[in-house]
């Protein structure tokens, strides 16, 4: 099960696991917190796969989850098998990736409720799902805004992180700990992923790429916040989907080295572990608006702003437990990313150079 299938990240993920022979199962609400066009537009695209099939559904929606970790589903899209026919012994699904989510560390400054709802009663119903459905492992999206207030870098999952600045980054951390708390209670091996804005084709609108790429395209301005001094750890979405697929295959196993009276917040006597996906290479935001302007070929109009509520000047992803643990490391650079980029918003907006 993918939730979240018709987002940026999780439509990725399905066509890799769909191309690599799995069968994969998408659980999306669609909601129109972005384009719902865009959504369709790719969901249009794994209903192509014989081996997809699609749920409209919302996880904040107790009973509707609670039935659909009952079921096996059959390979026709929106349907559900006719109730009572799994046996509450065997396993509807094997691995979980749980990808649905309020996003957006600015919009949880509007509608907090939209975080509790999605990214806390949602979550429960996963673990619960996960817990009555015998799920094997369940991997998770977390986020590099749980480092919050931290300034020491690059930022490890071995480093304390009680300090968020959004209620975005808080639902998160409160992710990683419910997470835990199943692990330890249940036995359910859950692994936590902590990923660095990522970015690339079929990306997100409200993220500052597709901003960005509109905005200088149609000749107005972009709002460059902390006066462009600004560093990310851009991390190219085909590195986060290898990442995750290396990580499904990696069960958490409990540390006999974990002690508690010196806690690693990065591993547990539980069957849990976190892991950054991160490039490992902070850019300065002026660097990449640069490489932008370079890609299309015309010059950004800049609107120099302070730096918002929530946000933080600087990410940096320590990955070295990824490396160890699945031997990968992001590597994609920001030319050759932004430039896929470009190609796929020119292609997909019909637009043609001059």
């Amino acid at each position: 099960m993918v939730t979240g299938a018709a987002g940026f990240i999780g439509f990725h993920l399905s066509i890799r696991l769909l191309e690599i022979g799995d069968k994969v199962i998408g659980v999306d609400n669609l909601n129109d917190y972005y384009d719902v066009n865009l959504k369709k537009a790719r969901l249009a695209i794994l209903q192509n796969y014989n081996d997809f099939s699609f749920i409209e559904m919302d996880i904040a929606n107790r009973e509707d989850m609670e039935y659909l970790f009952r079921q096996k589903i059959n390979n026709q899209p929106n349907e559900l098998s006719k109730p009572n026919s799994l046996n509450k012994s065997e396993q509807a699904y094997d691995i979980v990736v749980h990808l649905a989510a309020q996003a957006g560390v600015r919009y949880s400054l509007e509608n907090p409720h939209a975080y509790v709802d999605s990214n806390l009663v949602g979550f429960v119903n996963i673990l619960e799902g996960c817990r009555h459905g015998k799920v094997k492992h369940l991997v998770f999206a977390s986020s590099s805004s749980v480092y919050g207030a931290n300034t020491l870098m690059p930022f490890s999952v071995h480093h304390n992180i009680d300090h968020p600045v959004s209620l975005y980054a808080a639902t998160k951390k409160a992710n990683e700990l419910m997470a835990h708390a199943y692990a330890s209670l249940y036995e359910i091996p859950c692994t936590g992923l902590r990923f660095f804005t990522v970015y690339g084709p079929w990306g997100r609108p409200d993220m500052a790429l597709f901003l960005f790429t509109k905005a200088i395209l149609e000749g107005e301005s972009i709002d460059v916040y902390n006066h462009g001094k600004m560093k990310r750890d851009f991390t190219y979405i085909d590195d986060i989907i290898e990442g995750i697929i290396r990580v499904m295959d990696k069960i958490p196993q409990p540390d006999p080295r974990w002690r508690g009276d010196s806690p690693d917040p990065g591993t547990s006597f539980a069957p849990y572990k976190i892991y950054n996906i991160g490039n490992n290479n902070p850019v300065d935001l002026m660097e990449f608006i640069n490489v932008l302007e370079n890609c299309l070929g015309k010059k950004a109009k800049k609107n120099f702003l302070p730096i918002q509520p929530g946000d933080v000047p600087a990410t940096y992803a320590d990955v070295d437990d990824l490396m160890k643990d699945v031997g990968f490391k992001p590597d994609t650079t920001i030319e050759r990313g932004i430039g896929k980029f470009v190609e796929w918003y020119k292609e997909y907006y019909n637009i043609y150079n001059d």
